[in-house]
């Protein structure tokens, strides 16, 4: 057998190479030597072995199947024995000779192979050390010897004996040999230079093997080559043909592995620190991609994302998008977090309901039933459902409607959309707007975003499974806007009838039309609502109720509803209506009823513990009737006392008339006067625009003060104080004027103002009265307190159709153009204007 001469290995630019010991080094230790060193001597540890080289390979050996694996020659392996032949043959045999034959399955599925399941060509190894593991398994280290061919079985039972021979090699030879065993080498060389599990002393035993085929068996044995490649390798004996083979596998596994360096390269800079761990993922599917073995077939996931998108069946643009997502999704590791954001991303397209409606009852009988079931009142409401309903029978076709509710807190407004939807047979979502300041609660995250998620709306169309739902956008008008934007923009698009047909929330970026869903907005104060956004929608005004009302809801509604919820009958508790007129007029003071059925809820829980005995020791009672005396017992001193009366017999102290948020208000105007230099001073939480009606209220009476009978000097000497009382709550606007002009001039010209009077409007210095806004609530509040008279600018009679018809039967209207009729009427008889001091004017 011919010896190669020793070549000059060369360093390739761009990456350093292993550095060799030099032949004249002491030589290194053999495989065999290393393993055997590495093992740990155990009680059935075989003797240290001899030299391998002076062993001789019997004509007859025992024989043991190898599954999975192919023993070369001059390899040192461990092999794991579980078969009882394979157990009982080392038992007998290697007590008389530590050589054995090993010849690989061709099946390694067969669990008791005969001798047509083995290859014929195998190889004699002898077992280093024996080690049995407490399972009865054995453990062994084999050394092979050479190769050998199978001629005769001479046993089979318990164990295979056989009468093995040496084949004959034939060596290669010339100088293409030669070259092809050099550049096997280099190759070799550069594999284990860019195989990073490489032990260090691999490429010291490779350049020390001489022999070309001891080292064509030494790198058959250690790459990765499947049992039938190493079978053939084992079995070729053309030594040139080997190495050629070798060179074969040895070539395809570097050209991977150099693959594997520029993609290490690629996929390094484009994943960052938090996906450094994905990396070995990213690898194997990038190689599978350069080499062509990627098939495209999904797994079970992928699977049924492709099916739930065929069921959704989204428009043909969205379907083109979502599989391009999956065709992305088909080539990312499951362990990579792209591949969770894109599926996330695909399961929501396949959940929005693109082509799911539910279909409307357009049953009008049916749909008032269902609206006066839920609501007392509330006739403007209904009267505009019923006529969409109507416009939807002729049309339907029509876009929906986009209303808004504006009411104070407790008059049903949230309540009502889920009636609406009831009285539909549609879904209802509701979402909550209050403190809302992120344009993306509204429009979504972008995908590109950590935790990204999808806006309210599509989230709410998803819940709901349905394209047309009743959709409530509640407390529209506690929008806010900070440095994330302004929801209330991005509303704009969401209540355009005519731009709603492809709204497109950033997290889904495909259009969703929009123009199927019925909006209904609430606020409780209209002028919070940006114009650009109320514009978009039909403004419906719910005002607060009157105490026949309330008295009514709390009969058919709030009562029922607290007697069930604290485990009591009519039987046991029977609410009389002096007991509910007592809790409406003495213990709330709301323009709705959540205050209202707060306190039926209180007494209710007083008559469930006197029914069910505990309380404190008093006789139980079977039933109770719940009249006034039992409410003042069970919730105390009364909370509000209607002192109209007595707070206005002084003069200084007008009635005026305010709207806020929370519905109509009355406000006492007081003012007083003391010593002094003329200085005004205005108490009360007061805006500015407030204190400018004051000070117009001032400088109106100094130019009348001549009219009237007063002495304008003495002003000088005077200094006024005029308060609003409740003064922990703000208050503005310009509609106090005239209840601070008759204050002040009620208590410069010492006049009281008559009782239960109340007034509002807008004053200017010429004294004319203006129209304010507001008439409704305020006249409704001003009933509630228990005024009789009131007092409106004239040119507000034509919102006298909207005044509650028990208002107009219980107060007396007056509509005044300026302060000489305001004074006339909330003052009584006033000396007339002189005509000097009206030249003076």
């Amino acid at each position: 057998m011919s010896k190669t001469t020793k070549k000059k290995v060369t360093k390739k630019p761009g990456r350093k190479r292993k550095t060799v010991k030099s032949r004249s080094a002491p030589k290194a230790k053999t495989p065999a030597e290393e393993l055997i060193n590495a093992v740990p001597q155990s009680q059935d540890a075989m003797p240290a072995p001899f030299d391998v080289s002076k062993a001789s390979i019997p004509e007859v050996l025992p024989v043991l199947p190898v599954r999975g694996s192919v023993m070369f020659p001059g390899t040192i392996v461990p092999l794991g024995v579980g078969r009882p032949a394979s157990r009982k043959m080392l038992d007998e045999s290697l007590p008389k000779s530590k050589i054995i034959a090993l010849f690989s399955q061709k099946d390694e599925e067969v669990e008791n192979p005969t001798a047509d399941d083995l290859h014929t060509v195998g190889t004699a190894a002898m077992v280093l050390k024996l080690i049995r593991q407490p399972d009865d398994n054995i453990s062994l280290i084999v050394h092979g010897l050479g190769r050998i061919t199978l001629d005769k079985v001479t046993q089979s039972k318990p164990y295979f004996k056989a009468r093995v021979s040496t084949p004959t090699e034939k060596p290669g030879a010339g100088k293409k040999f030669e070259a092809e065993v050099s550049q096997l080498r280099d190759q070799a060389h550069d594999l284990i230079d860019l195989s990073p599990s490489a032990p260090e002393q691999a490429l010291t035993v490779m350049m020390n093997i001489d022999d070309p085929g001891t080292l064509a068996d030494f790198l058959g044995a250690n790459l990765a080559l499947d049992v039938e490649q190493k079978q053939d390798l084992l079995e070729e004996l053309n030594i040139a043909k080997r190495i050629r083979m070798v060179h074969v596998h040895l070539s395809s596994q570097l050209e991977i592995l150099r693959l594997q360096e520029k993609i290490q390269e690629d996929v390094q800079s484009s994943i960052g620190d938090t996906q450094r761990r994905f990396y070995l993922r990213e690898q194997i599917k990038a190689i599978q991609k350069e080499l062509g073995d990627d098939d495209g077939s999904g797994d079970h996931a992928i699977t049924q994302l492709e099916k739930k998108l065929e069921e959704a069946a989204p428009p043909e643009k969205v379907m083109e998008e979502a599989t391009r997502e999956l065709e992305r999704l088909r080539v990312i590791p499951p362990a990579s977090p792209e591949y969770s954001v894109i599926t996330t991303y695909i399961e929501l397209i396949a959940d929005l309901p693109w082509n799911k409606s539910n279909e409307d009852n357009l049953d009008l009988q049916r749909a008032r039933k269902v609206l006066d079931r839920d609501h007392y009142g509330l006739d403007k409401v209904k009267r505009r459902l019923i006529e969409y309903l109507a416009v939807r029978k002729l049309n339907p076709e029509g876009r929906g409607p986009i209303l808004c509710l504006v009411g104070p807190p407790g008059v049903g407004k949230t309540s009502l959309g889920q009636s609406i939807a009831d009285s539909l047979g549609r879904e209802f979502a509701r979402i909550s707007l209050g403190g809302i300041r992120d344009e993306a609660e509204v429009r979504g995250h972008r995908r590109t975003y950590i935790g990204a998620m999808p806006g309210r709306i599509i989230q709410e169309l998803r819940r709901a499974g349905a394209n047309n739902p009743v959709m409530m956008l509640d407390e529209v008008d506690k929008l806010g806007s900070d440095f994330r934007g302004d929801p209330s923009s991005a509303l704009l698009e969401v209540l355009d009838p005519r731009q709603n047909n492809a709204f497109v929330d950033r997290y889904l970026d495909v259009p969703f039309d929009l123009s199927q869903v019925i909006f209904i907005a609430t606020a409780n104060y209209i002028g919070d609502v940006p114009p650009a956004l109320r514009d978009r929608m039909e403004i419906i005004d719910i005002p607060g109720y009157t105490d026949p009302d309330k008295l009514i809801i709390a009969r058919r509604y709030l009562a029922p509803r607290q007697l069930k919820e604290n485990g009591l009958t009519p039987a046991k508790c029977k609410w009389l209506t002096s007991g509910i007129k007592m809790v409406i007029e003495h213990y709330t003071r709301e323009a709705g009823v959540r205050e209202l059925e707060r306190q039926i809820g209180s007494v209710c829980r007083g008559v469930a513990a006197q029914v069910a005995g505990a309380n404190n020791g008093r006789k139980r009672r079977k039933s109770v009737s719940v009249d006034d005396e039992f409410v003042r017992e069970m919730l105390g001193p009364e909370k509000y006392i209607r002192d109209l009366d007595t707070r206005t017999v002084s003069p200084g102290v007008a009635l005026g008339m305010a709207y806020t948020p929370f519905g109509g208000e009355v406000l006492f105007i007081e003012a007083t006067q003391y010593p002094g230099k003329g200085n005004v001073t205005l108490t009360g939480q007061i805006g500015d625009v407030m204190k400018e009606s004051a000070s117009a209220a001032l400088s109106l009476f100094k130019s009348r003060a001549d009219g009237l009978g007063y002495d304008v000097k003495q002003l000088a000497e005077l200094d006024l104080h005029i308060h609003v009382p409740a003064g922990a709550v703000p208050k503005d606007g310009p509609s106090a004027g005239t209840a601070m002009y008759t204050a002040i001039t009620s208590l410069l010209l010492d006049i009281p103002v008559k009782q239960k009077l109340a007034m509002t409007g807008e004053i200017t210095l010429r004294g004319k009265v203006l129209p304010i806004g507001g008439v409704k609530e305020k006249t409704l509040a001003a009933s509630r307190a228990g005024v009789k008279t009131i007092l409106l600018p004239a040119r507000n009679k034509a919102d006298m159709e909207e005044v509650d018809p028990q208002v107009k039967k219980k107060c007396k209207f007056h509509f005044v153009e300026n302060v000489d009729q305001v004074l006339k009427l909330a003052l009584g008889k006033v000396p007339k204007p002189s005509k000097k001091a009206g030249a003076k004017r």
